[in-house]
């Protein structure tokens, strides 16, 4: 300690020489000291310290100065809170003082500090103290009317605090208020600017009634018609508090509004300009009264008095050759440096682009309204606003793009237009122009692919212009050759191929640019002018195109790239990936060339950081339909693949497989089964549960070599073998892996490898299931048995399993899962149609029907559907028959209908089906009849157009549980993949939907799970009854006194509430709209429900606990358990409290969430309770909640 004291002491003794480099090294020692978090200050130091570096700040020398403020920010953490104050009261009343230097260092020192004041909770009383000395001081200086510079400071020093410690300032919030309004009427520009900055930082933290107090001022001072210079700084104004408001703005949109179109008819151009800046900010905060502000914008768009736009004009320049750049230039002479109506034109296409990035639900009509005009303002002659066309029409077709469908939009019809307007400015001088084209032209191939494709000959003159021009910067050659690449990668090769003369010569250039970017791009453009000199496919006969006379241009260009190691990586890849698709389509015209490219790829294998792609590559080339002879590079490339399989790299070892299987299948004659060992060998740690992709890869080449290198797979029974065994068991195997599995098995049958015949990989799919359980303590997954089913089907070709199976389903000494494996054996089997109609078969699963074992019951369900599938002829009649003879099985022989109307072709016996259903829609039994409404929704698909109208008859006539038999089928005809029913559906689903309003509570509950799937799955079946939805949606939520009854269980009284289940749908429903119709909830009114929610039951509060809405106290938090209550009534609290945490931590994600005083408190709730900060930080460590949320708030 004694040390520290002396040091500082030293360095204080050196501050005050003569010399100023003594001071200046003095001075930079104790910066360094300050910062090393091991250093006490005692109080005799702190204080001489403080009254040194204040001393400093009026040092003769500069350096001295600036190294005496960068001291303040380390040592407000280290002094204590009088030390501070003593900092913040000299440098204020520097900041007053009459010496210009001396102001501003004092400044820079109170900025310093203001940085560096604590946020946590253990400083927070410092943090209040210190704000209160120097916004009083602040206050005063602002006053100071006779002295501007001290007034900026003041204003300067007030945001800044405003903007970072405005929690800590909400005592001072009115008297602020009444210091900054009277400066926005200042003399001084700069005064007004920063009053309104200041204004801006203390909006998102006032009070409501402050907020409404600085709006209504506004708003009396535009009604008294003030200069229009004041008029102007208060409608900027509004603009900012807009912006930083938020929805608060809201409630007085009604008055602003008018106020401001008010204003847009004063001739003034920057008066107008900030009234759109204003509506720009209502519009991107609350969207207004939007026909007005369009109408306004339409307007203003086209607002320019010192020009004469003449069309025929335009037409004759249009005619004009390129090279005539007289007119072009001459627009120029009509600019003239006083004219600010550009301005106005900006701001109104900036908030129309505002209006079109806010206001999804209004595109349609946007395209009637808005597209025209901004097409017609492509004309714009001043070369900022025509930027800001292009940018707002880019938006349009952005937006247009993130539509869940397009349906409707008409941006086909306007791609002539566009193409018409733009091709003239591709040639023009401008670049700014030029780039604001590619950008749109590129949104338009992503949105329209293909649209251009008849105005190509129009668009390659302005391409290669920007490719060739000598003034043309690096950027705009990017630009072009980005925009050259999305068009040839969204349009036909046929497109191209006639201008290929006059494309190429300008990509080969700009691949032989010294600018790594360009050659990147260039290489990306000629890969894809490869693939349209000689297409792959179909396309490839189409056209007669000869490559031949351009292939040595790209070859060399490329080549030379290739070979060039040091050049940068992104070159390095794509000149790979360039010669490779080269190589690929053009291999048979590049002769003695292609030897020494397929060794330069080899080199690149061999090379870690080019590895991947050169992987990548040779699977290209692999694959190539001109069957490139690789003889002289295979061993090598199979030795190098083969260490690959060992690498960590997830996307290497892929590419790998996938480059193997291509090697294997299309160059098999030129390699040997000793070059594969080392390959196998590497396989089996790859074929794991662990990474099923990975596996299903592996698999897809074992069956390669099964197929076309039979003899490398001799020692596979012991080494890949029992992983694929361990595969097929696993629960996780599934679709493309286990169809992959099934090719793999099948084809090692086939290739006739020596102890690997049908009855040695039978044996070790069933063995685990011949095992009695008891002895085995491994449990059987379900899935299992599904898999080595199909796999046993897969390798059957004969009725030898049958023999194998009906035995074991006979015999009740066999063990369970042997018996539920044959039966399923038996469906699968059937199912491909190879065991036919036999007696005996069907009397074996009939009696498995009726076993007293429910796994047994469901096997054979499950095998009956799958032999129905396979002969449907033979056992549909039968399957009918038996579902209305045999009342007690029939739940289980729904089940196997099910399975035939999933997997069948029903067209033939659709009405015996549908009149089977319809007898028993109205079955007693819950479970039967959600069965019978399954097979109605599968079976309506087949044939909607026939069927779907009679469940709209059905829903009209039939009870309430034919009713909510209709409903929930309707639910099964919702399916996530695009079907032909989905345009009939968006006819009916509002018939439907209106048993929302059913008197019977269980079809409400029906109706809300099926508009739940229907939001889910399709929400642009929904989209459009929103608003006729949502207030029968809305009153299912509410609590029903006359639902809720009391039930007497012996001596004690049950509380049992019918609309629970209702409710709990409703708001499932709700949290589904979030996610898929967000745009058209009314979110405040949505809001109300879902906090009424948090008041309602457990289950109900964890649906509403979500990351969308949390009042300022949720009950959840706070609530307690009583105390005697069973274990898992806390279980369900601390649950509850952990998802009302999590919505907790996504609203402190939310940027800027500290400036809102109630999350504030809210935050401080928590970090104050021990209990509930231990909840919040394990929510944000163990769960997802990201480094937003822990950067928002300090929990100490």
């Amino acid at each position: 300690m004694s040390n520290v004291s002396y040091y500082i002491s030293n360095l204080l003794e050196k501050m005050t020489s003569t010399d100023k480099d003594f001071r200046f090294m003095a001075t930079n020692d104790l910066m360094l000291e300050l910062q090393k978090d091991s250093i006490k200050l005692d109080e005799d130091s702190e204080r001489k310290v403080v009254t040194m570096l204040l001393k400093l700040l009026e040092d003769k020398n500069g350096e001295v100065q600036n190294l005496a403020v960068k001291c303040l920010a380390p040592l407000v953490s280290k002094v204590k809170e009088p030390q501070v104050e003593t900092m913040v009261d000299t440098l204020c009343s520097n900041m007053m003082s009459d010496k210009e230097l001396l102001r501003d260092i004092s400044s820079m020192g109170l900025k310093t500090v203001i940085a560096e004041l604590p946020l946590s909770s253990s400083g927070l009383s410092l943090t209040v103290s210190v704000c209160k000395k120097i916004t009083s001081q602040l206050i005063g200086a602002m006053g100071k009317q006779e002295d501007v510079s001290v007034q900026l400071e003041a204003l300067d020093i007030l945001s800044d605090m405003l903007g970072r410690l405005s929690g800590a300032l909400v005592s001072f919030h009115s008297s602020l208020l009444s210091s900054l309004l009277p400066q926005l009427t200042s003399p001084r520009m700069a005064v007004r600017k920063r009053s309104i900055l200041a204004l801006g930082h203390l909006v998102p933290c006032c009070s409501p009634a402050l907020f409404s107090q600085l709006t209504e001022h506004l708003l009396t001072e535009l009604a008294k018609g003030p200069p229009t210079s004041v008029t102007r700084t208060y409608i900027q104004c509004l603009a900012t508090i807009s912006r930083q408001g938020g929805h608060r703005v809201g409630e007085h949109l009604e008055k602003l509004i008018p106020m401001v179109v008010k204003f847009t008819g004063v001739e003034d151009d920057e008066l107008r300009e900030y009234c759109f800046q204003a509506f720009e900010a209502f519009i991107r905060r609350c969207p207004p009264h939007v026909a007005t502000v369009t109408q306004l914008c339409l307007k203003f768009m086209t607002f320019d008095p010192n020009y004469n736009y003449d069309d025929e004009e335009q037409q004759e320049e249009d005619s004009m050759d390129v090279e005539e750049g007289l007119d072009e230039e001459s627009d120029d002479e009509y600019s003239d440096d006083d004219d600010m109506s550009w301005k106005v034109r900006r701001s109104s296409i900036k908030c129309l682009e505002a209006l079109i990035h806010t206001r999804r639900d209004l595109l349609l009509s946007f395209y009637s309204s808005i597209c025209p005009a901004l097409l017609a303002r492509f004309k714009e002659r001043e070369e900022n606003v025509r930027a800001d066309v292009f940018a707002a029409f880019s938006t349009l077709l952005r937006q247009t793009q993130s539509l869940p469908e397009c349906e409707g939009v008409p941006v086909a019809l306007t791609v002539p237009v566009i193409v018409k307007t733009l091709h003239r400015q591709l040639k023009e001088k401008s670049i700014k122009s030029r780039q604001g084209c590619f950008c749109l032209l590129t949104e338009l191939s992503h949105t329209v692919p293909g649209a251009l494709e008849q105005h190509i000959p129009a668009l390659i003159p302005g391409i290669v212009f920007s490719l060739t021009d000598k003034s043309t910067s690096s950027n705009m050659r990017i630009d072009a050759l980005s925009f050259f690449h999305v068009l040839l990668l969204s349009h036909p090769p046929q497109a191209f191929q006639p201008h290929m003369q006059v494309l190429l010569p300008p990509v080969v250039a700009c691949v032989e640019d010294t600018f790594y970017k360009i050659t990147s791009e260039a290489l990306l453009v000629a890969q894809q002018l490869v693939r349209v000199m000689r297409p792959q496919g179909q396309s490839a006969t189409a056209g007669r195109f000869d490559p031949k006379p351009f292939v040595k241009e790209v070859f060399s260009a490329t080549l030379k790239r290739l070979k060039a190691t040091d050049i940068d990586q992104e070159v390095k890849e794509r000149a790979i990936s360039c010669m490779g698709h080269m190589v690929c389509h053009l291999g048979d015209h590049l002769g003695a060339e292609l030897q020494g490219v397929l060794a330069i790829f080899l080199e690149r294998l061999k090379n870690e950081i080019t590895r991947l792609t050169a992987v990548r590559t040779i699977t290209l080339i692999s694959a190539s339909p001109l069957k490139i002879n690789l003889s002289s590079i295979l061993p090598e490339t199979l030795s190098v693949l083969g260490s690959f399989l060992r690498k960590n790299q997830r996307a290497l070892k892929l590419g790998t497989l996938a480059c193997l299987t291509a090697l294997v299948t299309h160059h098999a004659g030129s390699i040997k089964p000793a070059a594969l060992e080392p390959i196998l060998s590497e396989l089996p740690a790859l074929v794991d549960e662990g990474d099923m992709h990975v596996s299903q890869v592996s698999v897809t080449l074992l069956t390669c070599m099964a197929k076309w290198c039979p003899s490398s797979l001799a020692k596979i029974s012991s080494s890949v073998l029992p992983g694929v065994f361990r595969l097929v068991h696993s629960p996780l195997l599934q679709g493309a892996a286990l169809a992959a599995i099934l090719d793999f098995l099948q084809a090692l049958v086939l290739s006739k490898t020596s102890n690997l015949g049908y009855s040695q990989l039978l044996k070790s799919l069933t063995d685990p299931f011949h095992r009695s359980q008891s002895s085995d303590s491994t449990i059987i997954h379900r899935q299992s048995y599904q898999s080595v089913a199909r796999c046993v089907a897969a390798l059957s070709a004969s009725f030898s399993l049958y023999l194998l199976s009906s035995p074991q389903v006979k015999n009740p000494g066999s063990p369970e899962s042997a018996r539920v494996l044959a039966l399923l054996c038996l469906g699968e089997l059937g199912r491909s149609g190879s065991l036919g109609r036999s007696k005996e078969v069907q009397g074996v699963i009939l009696e498995a029907i009726s076993s007293t074992n429910e796994e047994v019951k469901t096997a054979a369900s499950c095998a009956l559907g799958s032999m129905a599938v396979g002969s449907l002829d033979e056992y549909l009649p039968f399957l009918l028959k038996e579902i209305s003879a045999q009342p007690r099985r029939q739940y289980l022989l729904l089940h196997s209908l099910k399975e035939v109307i999933r997997s069948s072709s029903l067209s033939a016996h659709v009405e015996s089906i549908w009149a089977l259903l319809f007898d028993n829609c109205e079955c007693q039994e819950e479970g039967t009849r959600n069965l019978v409404a399954e097979c109605l929704g599968k079976l309506t698909l087949v044939n909607a157009a026939q069927l779907l109208p009679r469940l709209k008859q059905l829903l009209r006539a039939g009870s309430p549980l034919a009713r909510s038999t209709v409903v929930t089928a309707i639910k099964f005809t919702i399916v996530d993949q695009p079907a032909p029913i989905d345009s009939l559906l968006k006819e009916s689903i509002g018939d439907f939907l209106k048993t929302l309003q059913d008197e019977d509570i269980n079809v409400r509950r029906v109706a809300l799970v099926m508009f739940n799937s229907a939001a889910h799955n399709k929400p642009s079946l929904i989209r459009g009854l929103l608003a006729t939805v949502l207030p029968h949606l809305y009153k299912e939520t509410q609590i029903r006194k006359d639902l809720i009854r009391e039930v007497e269980m012996g001596p004690f009284k049950h509380t049992v509430d019918d609309g629970l289940d209702v409710r709990k749908a409703a708001f499932e429903c709700m949290y589904t709209l979030l996610d898929s119709c967000l745009e058209g909830l009314n979110v405040l009114q949505f809001l109300d429900h879902v906090e009424e929610g948090l008041k309602d039951h457990y289950d109900i509060r964890r649906v509403m606990l979500v990351p969308a809405h949390c009042p300022e106290s949720p009950p959840s938090l706070l609530l307690q358990v009583k105390a005697g209550s069973v274990k898992q009534e806390f279980e369900k609290q601390e649950e509850l409290r952990r998802s009302a945490m999590r919505a907790v931590a996504a609203l402190l994600a939310v940027p800027e969430v500290e400036r809102s005083p109630s999350m504030t408190d809210f935050a401080d709730q928590i970090r104050t309770n021990a209990d509930m900060a231990s909840i919040y930080q394990s929510i944000q460590g163990g769960e997802g909640g990201g480094s937003g949320p822990a950067e928002s708030m300090d929990i100490s």
